[in-house]
């Protein structure tokens, strides 16, 4: 690779290559709602074109967010790159500085909903295919490129998706992928690259009681069944005050990482002091620290309770016995504990307690799927990092979020993920005032030209 012709590309082209980044952080592209879904799906496959690439725009299921396809490159080996064109919802709008769809540079960083997840890291690897192509010629491996447009909400469409086109992932012959390219990755809070190879699963539900026909008179308390009371009474058989988990069966499905994985852990830098900083607390849950910490994030279930819905919430006062209750929960998911057991120890362990009367919503989720972190796109992916930022990147075994990476790993023949990116630890991703680094950005895209020659010898 002529790393010297691809960087001063980049430096040449860059005014022209933020402004377009611009205008995919202008169009507003939110899965909740399904504001500017059809519209940023045909950007991005303008954009795709425009690199001499294949480009599908595929339906999912009725009006849902279709799936953007690409393919580009030749070559023996194959190279699947996942990211999502989808934004989070950006209320509270008062809490932007910004517009969140009117893209501003301040400090050397650009705010807007979608600055990093993931429109940042999409548009990261778009321009750095075209560096390398204009500068170094044909790319000497096959991409395939995935990008939906329901991430935020749950993927809800894609793994049916996968099912129906699977042999475009796989080919006629069922020849594997050689690795996959995820959609976030970044800095840690010390400004360290860092590496995952693998994501928690989540199971997303939503519990409802209706106890009256409508809301009354608080006078009443002695007479009528109060659906607030009787929601918060259902959460705490879920979760008790010492954190742990209450369902039955719960734990019997939680796979305790491996002796190489906690081997990984001791070696990640672990800036626990300025994380607390961050959050403004003075310690992590339980007092946990270091390794203990670290297994707790990345190896542990959880029970979040998101969100309670209920009476009056508006200003002053308002004397009601509410009718209706309903709690948002997320479970965040760890090998063998996959999101249909969830729901069905949830609705069990509900019932033998008498609640049989709490409605369970389940949303999709997603499985968890921890890859092989010694697999060459791996070992490429740190070699790259190597070169670009001068320093090992650290190693983290998985993430504690939550992607479809189920769906394009272990389901289509086991393929090796390594997610690496562009965001920084405070970019306030799913908040107001989402942002990246703007340096972060240049060097993203020198990094994915790294990891395309790395790729293309390991």
């Amino acid at each position: 690779m002529d790393t010297q012709r691809f960087d001063a590309y980049l430096l040449e082209n860059r005014e022209r290559m933020v402004e377009e980044y611009k205008d995919f952080l202008r169009q507003p592209s939110v899965a909740a709602t399904g504001q500017g879904i059809t519209e940023m799906a045909a950007l991005v496959a303008r954009r795709l074109a425009m690199l001499g690439a294949s480009v599908k725009v595929v339906p999912t299921e009725g009006d849902a967010p279709p799936v953007v396809w690409a393919e580009l490159g030749e070559g023996d080996k194959t190279l699947l790159i996942y990211n999502h064109y989808d934004v989070q919802p950006p209320e509270p709008l008062e809490l932007w500085e910004s517009p969140p769809f009117e893209p501003s540079i301040r400090d050397g960083k650009l705010y807007a909903r979608g600055a990093s997840d993931d429109k940042g890291e999409l548009i990261t690897r778009i321009h750095a295919v075209e560096a390398w192509l204009k500068t170094q010629g044909a790319l000497p491996f096959k991409i395939k490129w995935l990008i939906e447009g329901e991430e935020e909400i749950g993927s809800i469409h894609l793994h049916r998706w996968v099912e129906q086109h699977k042999d475009w992932l796989t080919g006629a012959n069922g020849r594997r992928i050689d690795g996959c390219l995820w959609e976030f990755g970044g800095t840690d809070e010390q400004g360290r690259f860092t590496l995952h190879m693998g994501v928690k699963g989540i199971c997303y539900v939503q519990l409802r009681v209706k106890s009256v026909d409508h809301d009354l008179h608080s006078s009443y308390a002695p007479l009528a069944p109060n659906a607030a009371w009787r929601l918060v009474w259902a959460l705490n058989t879920i979760k008790d005050q010492d954190e742990n988990i209450l369902i039955d069966g719960y734990a019997d499905y939680v796979r305790e990482p491996s002796a190489a994985q906690i081997d990984m852990l001791r070696k990640i830098p672990f800036a626990e002091d300025e994380i607390k900083r961050m959050w403004r607390i003075d310690a992590f849950l339980k007092g946990r620290s270091g390794v203990e910490a670290l297994k707790a994030y990345l190896f542990t279930p959880t029970a979040t309770l998101c969100g309670i819905t209920t009476g009056w919430q508006g200003q002053g006062t308002k004397t009601v016995l509410p009718a209706e209750a309903t709690a948002k929960v997320d479970f965040r998911l760890v090998p063998d504990l996959t999101p249909e057991i969830v729901v069905e120890l949830l609705r069990k362990h509900l019932d033998r307690r008498g609640f049989q009367d709490v409605e369970i919503v389940s949303y999709d989720g997603y499985r968890a799927e921890f890859c092989d972190v010694e697999a060459p796109i791996v070992q490429a992916a740190a070699r790259a990092a190597k070169t670009t930022y001068g320093h090992e990147p650290v190693m983290i075994p998985t993430a504690a979020g939550s992607g479809p990476m189920w769906s394009l790993s272990s389901f289509i023949g086991g393929v090796p993920v390594v997610c690496a990116g562009i965001a920084h630890a405070d970019n306030r991703v799913h908040s107001p005032n989402e942002h990246i680094i703007l340096q972060n950005y240049y060097d993203g895209m020198r990094y994915v030209g790294r990891l395309f020659d790395e790729f293309a010898r390991c």
